[in-house]
């Protein structure tokens, strides 16, 4: 049995959620709203003023549940979780790999040349797609340098030098990020990645959806026995789990980043539901995370073709299945690790 890394996200601020037999309760203004079967949860996510019972909090790590507490942002607080998952020998290889700088490399070279192809991917949807509405020139211009990263990627083997590659290859593709809102564009324009804090409309809903895969990722390396916090493209850093970053990084472009832009392209998320605060920092209000989170959810349900295992699986197993594979190539099981390459 696969289960689909089910998660309850909770945004409404004083939610009250607690245990009833076995299933989750959740209450707003003492009145329930929903009743929840453990079973069918793998995790919840809290966003700012959430309660939570201390029966449940001792529960859910029995039930295989972890508990995650953000700001209301989007911000990581805190996480309840059970034992840790795996074997010793997986975790014992991903260390000794993850010390090994040169070894490093070779696992980041995939998860650099998976983020880029799918940037690029993303970029020539959008000529295809949209050619009227869009400067296709510039937006050619962009691919053609990502082409001819990919291609340095390939010959690289210092991590320095491809983690430099992977990041002009960012600023080369959110430099035309603009051109792929084709609706909105007065309240939605976007002049460059920005976050902690985000600065505006775009990159407020892009550095929340990034959140939500976050969890995820964290989520899926846990299943499958991986250290989340031991990567190799992003090093070791208190507070950071930096291999779930590693893994988001082929899943950003064509998940998160088309979700954001499908949102803002159908008016599903409007500019009238974004305030700022004192800090200067853009956030959405509560009916735009609602939205953004089922849109989120229902995105997770698409299925897609996995070349390399010759199947058909929900987008919700292909993050799962992305860990198996990378904690295979780890072992030894298999040479190297198939990235997810979107087509």
């Amino acid at each position: 049995m696969q289960r689909y890394l089910n998660t309850l996200y909770v945004t409404t601020q004083k939610t009250y959620l607690h245990k009833k037999g076995d299933a989750i309760e959740v209450k707003v203004d003492d009145k329930t709203v929903a009743s929840i079967p453990m079973i069918n949860i793998d995790s919840i996510v809290c966003f700012g003023n959430i309660y939570v019972s201390p029966f449940l909090l001792g529960a859910a790590p029995e039930h295989n549940i972890t508990i995650s507490f953000l700001s209301e942002t989007g911000e990581f607080l805190a996480r309840v979780q059970g034992p840790v998952a795996g074997n010793v020998l997986l975790r014992k290889a991903q260390y000794r790999i993850s010390d090994d700088k040169e070894k490093s490399a070779q696992v980041a070279k995939y998860f650099i040349t998976g983020k880029i192809a799918n940037q690029k991917t993303v970029l020539q949807r959008a000529i295809r797609d949209h050619k009227e509405k869009v400067d296709a020139e510039r937006i050619q211009s962009a691919i053609s340098i990502l082409s001819r990263n990919l291609d340095k990627v390939e010959r690289e083997t210092d991590l320095d030098k491809l983690r430099g590659i992977e990041g002009d290859s960012a600023e080369t593709y959110f430099s035309v990020f603009d051109e792929l809102i084709t609706s909105q564009k007065d309240g939605f324009q976007f002049k460059g990645r920005n976050r902690r804090p985000p600065l505006d409309n775009v990159n407020a809903m892009l550095s929340y959806v990034y959140t939500l895969l976050y969890h995820d990722m964290i989520s899926a390396c846990e299943v499958v026995g991986l250290d989340p916090a031991v990567g190799f493209m992003h090093r070791d850093r208190p507070g950071r789990l930096s291999l779930a970053l590693d893994l988001m990084e082929e899943f950003r472009a064509f998940f998160a980043d088309r979700l954001v832009l499908s949102l803002i392209n159908r008016n599903e998320i409007t500019a009238s539901q974004f305030e700022e605060t004192a800090s200067g920092a853009v956030i959405m209000n509560e009916k735009a995370r609602k939205t953004l989170i089922g849109a989120y959810q229902k995105k997770k349900e698409a299925v897609l073709n996995h070349p390399y295992v010759e199947k058909k699986m929900h987008l919700a197993i292909l993050i799962q299945t992305q860990a198996r594979l990378l904690a295979r190539h780890l072992r030894g099981d298999i040479d190297g690790y198939p990235v997810y390459i979107w087509k």
